[in-house]
């Protein structure tokens, strides 16, 4: 009778501890599930491209290393009356301070690309304000001119890093169109990667970078491809809504 009543005894424990686990397995696992959900609805996203009725698109380029194809962009780029976008890292500045004036004379835009050219998001929040100040502080003493574009290292963003961004008075910009020009697949790979993307539509952003290989090579085409589609090619600044937006899930810009 002992043996039966500890039997009995151990078996309710068992029991006891089973269901306790359960619950607490299901709270925990709800609240994993819960937070999981709610950082997707709260991801903050940068400008990918905009949402408009409008057939223009927007070149921009990445200046963070090389230069020795920068005048060779500035001239096809003036032979096409065409504007665009220069993402400027501060080391770029720093080495080439003439050729930031010269880029602002032309009247393209001056884009912030983050002083040393981070992971921002695995930095603080006031190393990320100091990354684009320092930039912008810079550019401003060479030009005179503020800049109010940014586009993340790497393309690497988070929460943290969007709301620095619009702290510092930016707003924050990756694209839609990537031609891949950093892969120094040759110019036809790029011309075709662009004019064939299947995000090319109005309001897409496109990513050059002002240093690779074959990007003096492809441009030209890229630029008389976009026209013969009917696109007119403008600046970031001219393409973005300032104010009355808002930015999808995919990171499309509309107005509200």
């Amino acid at each position: 009778m002992k043996n039966r009543t500890k039997y009995i005894i151990f078996l309710s424990a068992v029991f006891i501890f089973a269901f306790a686990a359960i619950i607490f397995k299901n709270k925990v696992g709800n609240k994993l599930i819960s937070a999981a959900r709610q950082t997707y609805m709260e991801k903050r996203l940068p400008i990918y491209g905009v949402s408009t009725e409008k057939k223009q698109v927007a070149l921009s380029f990445d200046a963070a290393w090389g230069n020795d194809d920068t005048e060779i962009l500035l001239r096809i780029l003036e032979k096409h009356n065409v504007k665009v976008t220069f993402f400027m890292t501060g080391g770029w500045v720093k080495k080439y301070p003439e050729d930031v004036k010269k880029i602002s004379e032309k009247g393209h835009d001056l884009g912030n690309h983050s002083m040393s050219h981070l992971q921002m998001s695995k930095i603080s929040r006031e190393k990320c304000k100091k990354e684009i100040a320092e930039v912008h502080n810079m550019v401003k003493e060479l030009t005179g001119k503020e800049m109010c574009l940014f586009r993340p290292p790497y393309g690497d963003y988070n929460n943290m890093l969007i709301d620095c961004v619009e702290e510092c008075g930016y707003y924050p910009i990756q694209w839609s169109v990537d031609s891949l020009d950093w892969k120094d697949y040759g110019a036809d790979s790029i011309v075709n990667k662009v004019l064939n993307h299947k995000y090319l539509r109005p309001g897409a952003i496109i990513l050059m970078h002002n240093g690779a290989k074959y990007t003096k090579d492809a441009l030209e085409r890229v630029i008389v491809g976009l026209k013969e589609k009917g696109y007119e090619i403008v600046p970031i600044s001219r393409l973005i809504y300032k104010s009355k937006y808002k930015i999808d899930h995919e990171g499309m810009q509309y107005l509200y």
